[in-house]
């Protein structure tokens, strides 16, 4: 016979564990091993009966007591008395403990809901395509959605009109059932949930027509949805209480609504700061010009100075996206200015630039233009 491993070993604790702790690891091996969790497994199925040894022993203070100071040898050749350990004997009270361990996995167990209680109504999701500046500055607008709600027929009860749902005959309407099982410990009572009426706890005899007894259906609905200033692509919008009903008198869920925001012509956004690109002509970039700088509140001034240079990039201080929760605080934008090229001069103009050209000096002795890379080369010899 092989030699049995240490109790403390066997559950994974240490010799001054509490008993909360030694009931935890139990719980925790005992739902990993238990047989009717893996059938026909002969492995888990010993090592189900190893742990429950050690918890039977480890749990009661005497045995432990006796087990901490002899070991394994403290139970042998008992008989399966009071003192001994030989059967499992001496654990009257190991139904109540399998009833608190396993409550859950047998369908019982405090943490459980039956399907009769209060249960909360789904969430429901939608999404909602707005335009820059409404996302910038807020809107109402309205959204049509399909989404479940109560039988207008039966009022959510399932039941056809003139009649009402009946309490259950096999659970009385507790939606569970207890059960009483043999197993290698004794009896051990188990609660599961009602066969007959599936844990609702009610019979429907005769079923609405319009919902076929299920008590919801599908509708069509409009809601106003206020849309925050500042809001961004991505972010949602919860609507509470407008999500589908909740059965058994529990709360309806919530409806979220998730944004995105259409591309804008002129303006583009990064968080709350908004960006874009002015053209100028080369005169303007030369002499400096006060430009008229579109913005989300209009028109804005703005001047350059003289020489300059494309690309050049400036800022227009709290003109950009109002904060979503501080309409009071904006971003900023951002105006990059592009030198703009003209493409067809006149004679005229042509020969302005190029008496501009020659004025600047960008005209060798023979009146022709030098290249970028003859003005390279000039300029390192």
């Amino acid at each position: 016979m092989a030699e049995k491993r240490d109790y403390y070993e066997v559950l994974g604790v240490e010799r001054n564990a509490t008993d909360q702790d030694i009931k935890r690891a139990y719980r925790r091996l005992a739902k990993k091993y238990h047989p009717d969790v893996n059938p026909g497994d002969k492995e888990a199925e010993a090592k189900f009966k190893e742990a429950s040894e050690a918890y039977a022993v480890l749990s009661d203070e005497e045995k432990r007591a006796k087990y901490d100071q002899f070991g394994h040898s403290a139970f042998e050749g008992a008989g399966g008395g009071d003192g001994g350990f030989g059967g499992f004997g001496g654990f009257g009270d190991m139904g109540d403990i399998f009833g608190d361990i396993f409550g859950d996995l047998f369908g019982g167990g405090s943490g459980r809901r039956t399907k009769n209680g209060p249960t909360r109504g789904q969430d429901v999701q939608s999404s909602l395509d707005i335009t820059f500046t409404e996302a910038a500055f807020g809107c109402k607008k309205n959204v049509e959605l399909w989404v479940f709600d109560n039988c207008d027929q039966c009022n959510g009860t399932g039941a056809k009109a003139g009649t009402k749902p009946e309490t259950c005959p096999n659970c009385h309407g507790s939606g569970q059932m207890r059960v009483q099982q043999q197993t290698m410990f004794g009896a051990m009572t188990s609660v599961r949930t009602c066969s007959t009426c599936g844990g609702t706890g009610k019979i429907i005899k005769e079923k609405c027509t319009r919902c076929n007894g299920g008590g919801r259906i599908k509708v069509k609905k409009t809601f106003e949805v206020n849309i925050p200033a500042g809001i961004d692509t991505g972010q949602s919008i919860r609507m509470s209480g407008k999500g589908e009903p909740g059965a058994q008198g529990g709360p309806n869920g919530d409806l979220f609504i998730t944004v995105t925001i259409r591309p804008h012509p002129f303006f583009s956004r990064q968080g709350y700061d908004v960006y874009c690109s002015v053209p100028i002509s080369f005169a303007q970039a030369a002499l400096g010009d006060e430009l008229e700088i579109p913005t989300i509140d209009g028109k804005a001034q703005y001047t350059i100075e003289e020489g300059t240079q494309t690309g050049t990039r400036f800022r227009l201080r709290g003109k950009g996206i109002p904060y979503l929760r501080n309409s009071n605080q904006r971003g900023d934008q951002y105006v990059t200015v592009n030198v703009e090229v003209p493409k067809k001069l006149n004679d005229k103009q042509k020969e302005l630039l190029r008496q501009f050209a020659s004025a600047m000096g960008e005209d060798d002795v023979h009146g022709q233009k030098k290249s970028f890379f003859q003005k390279m080369k000039d300029a390192f010899e």
